[in-house]
């Protein structure tokens, strides 16, 4: 999905990932504080600082392989109003709705700009604005549709547990321990499925907001 590593359009990931990252973890943790629950404030979470958000892993991962993550925000349902398994789910899709606001906003300003879809490829060792522009859309629809799987421990899964019924919801709760090998496995072995559930709508959002033929 994200497979060019020339200089200029690894400046222009690092570039959007400070900043996608950074509003999509602060997204969950603001979320998690107006439910009532103080823990990302008490860790030091509700910061526009990357230096608290990103884990260095999984940053580098997205640059070079397409997928990835940041430093998960720590949060205590008990703490919120509500129900647990719903306000759960109401931070859990903070997160990927942080990422489609941004992509939304920085296509308004392709499309009002002057910018140019023909200066898309990087050329160089610095990218365009249009380049970045095209980067920080195609990366913030990459985070939402990928953080929107159900598979633990991503933030579809927060959704799945608050969709299913109770009981069948706590019975398969055991399994999430094993939900980062589960990812892994369909990320490495069948990457076809991850570019259905991710790569093919984010290139159709992508295309929808840019106004690509």
């Amino acid at each position: 999905m994200l497979n060019n590593l020339d200089p200029a359009t690894i400046i222009a990931r690092v570039i959007v990932l400070l900043i996608a990252f950074t509003l999509h973890e602060l997204a969950h943790a603001l979320t998690a504080d107006y439910l009532g629950d103080p823990t990302p404030r008490n860790m030091g979470r509700i910061t526009l600082n990357p230096l608290k958000h990103l884990d260095p892993f999984g940053t580098i991962l997205l640059i070079i392989a397409g997928f990835g993550w940041a430093k998960p925000v720590m949060t205590n349902p008990m703490n919120m109003r509500g129900n647990p398994r719903t306000s759960m789910a109401i931070v859990a899709l903070a997160g990927p709705v942080s990422n489609i606001i941004m992509a939304v906003l920085a296509a308004l300003v392709f499309r009002l700009g002057p910018f140019s879809t023909t200066s898309f490829a990087p050329s160089g060792y610095l990218p365009s604005p249009s380049y970045v522009l095209f980067e920080f859309v195609w990366i913030n629809l990459i985070l939402a549709f990928f953080n929107l799987i159900p598979v633990p421990p991503l933030d579809g899964s927060r959704v799945l547990y608050a969709i299913l019924p109770g009981e069948f919801a706590y019975r398969i709760r055991p399994f999430e321990q094993y939900g980062f090998i589960i990812l892994m496995m369909v990320v490495f072995f069948v990457p076809s499925v991850l570019n259905t559930l991710v790569g093919l709508p984010a290139s159709i959002t992508l295309r929808f907001l840019l106004g690509l033929a």
